[in-house]
């Protein structure tokens, strides 16, 4: 008996094992965590995370919600309350990447270097379900990245569900030697290249540097972002919005784009932007009225 009870324990501690190897794993194949990684890992190859640079957040669907949920943890964290509220993201989940953690290592473990969080039901806290493991936490961005899901779930009908931060280092150039007022920056990049009216019509938001992480910055950013996509935050980097994964990558990826020619051009122009050639404001109507677009009327001269 005494052999069998302990064949029996080694047994349970086997099947325990592998359960927990699943749970894991499980998680980490789902779609919605698959584009998620996959976005970490492209932003790092573009060289936009140093260090532990950049965050990333994801208002998961209930179907997200439904195919992890039994992997969830059976002892959630603690409630810790954000500062800042939302009435229409109460009770909403949301992945998430970690304070501290480097976006280069999420794609080699995955439940170490993301979460998945779930807000209360007053729509001012939140708590670890699954993730984060060994003492991991959210991003110290988080109540900034929720604020603005808040503003963008509104403006947009609910379909906004992807934010993203990174460091693009031609943007953050920029906020150096332009103004920093939206217009100014969305008109440049409009006229750097054929695409960029098209991606981003309503333009690009711009705040002046504040310190991250704090209400004021999570604020001022949110209010512009009832307007706007994408918004710069000067000599720090650029958050960008979407619907899901491919078009907020690629909404970032084209403002650095457009930013890095703007870039060259005034180099090669000895620093002027009184560019001998560029799309003149009738060029960018007439891409406006030829494909319909929703532009920013004060944003044309």
């Amino acid at each position: 008996m005494d052999v069998m009870d302990s064949f029996q324990g080694m047994f349970d501690k086997g099947v325990a094992a592998v359960k927990g190897t699943v749970s894991g794993v499980a998680v980490e194949m789902l779609p919605f965590m698959q584009g998620f990684v996959r976005l970490c890992t492209d932003g790092w190859e573009q060289g936009w995370h140093e260090r532990n640079g950049g965050n990333l957040t994801y208002r998961m669907t209930d179907e997200d919600v439904r195919s992890s949920q039994s992997f969830f943890y059976e002892q959630p964290s603690s409630w810790m309350p954000m500062g800042v509220q939302a009435d229409n993201l109460r009770g909403a989940f949301f992945a998430v990447t970690g304070a501290g953690r480097f976006m280069r290592n999420v794609q080699l473990d995955v439940a170490h270097n993301v979460g998945i969080v779930e807000i209360n039901g007053a729509g001012d806290a939140w708590r670890i379900v699954w993730g984060l493991r060994d003492g991991g936490l959210p991003t110290s961005e988080f109540p900034s990245h929720f604020m603005i899901h808040s503003v963008r779930m509104q403006a947009t009908g609910g379909a906004s569900r992807v934010l993203y931060h990174a460091h693009p280092e031609n943007v953050i150039a920029l906020t150096k030697v332009m103004p920093l007022s939206s217009r100014e920056f969305t008109r440049a990049l409009w006229k750097a290249m054929t695409e960029c009216i098209i991606v981003f019509p309503k333009g690009v938001g711009v705040v002046e540097w504040m310190v991250p992480g704090g209400a004021d910055i999570a604020r001022a950013t949110s209010e512009l972002m009832k307007t706007y996509d994408a918004c710069i935050w000067a000599s720090h980097g650029l958050f960008a919005s979407g619907p899901d994964f491919d078009m907020t990558f690629g909404l970032m990826h084209t403002i650095e784009k457009a930013a890095g020619i703007h870039v060259k051009a005034l180099m090669l122009n000895g620093g002027s932007s009184d560019f001998p050639n560029t799309i003149t404001d009738d060029g960018l109507r007439a891409i406006v009225q030829e494909l319909n677009l929703p532009v920013n009327e004060a944003f044309l001269s």
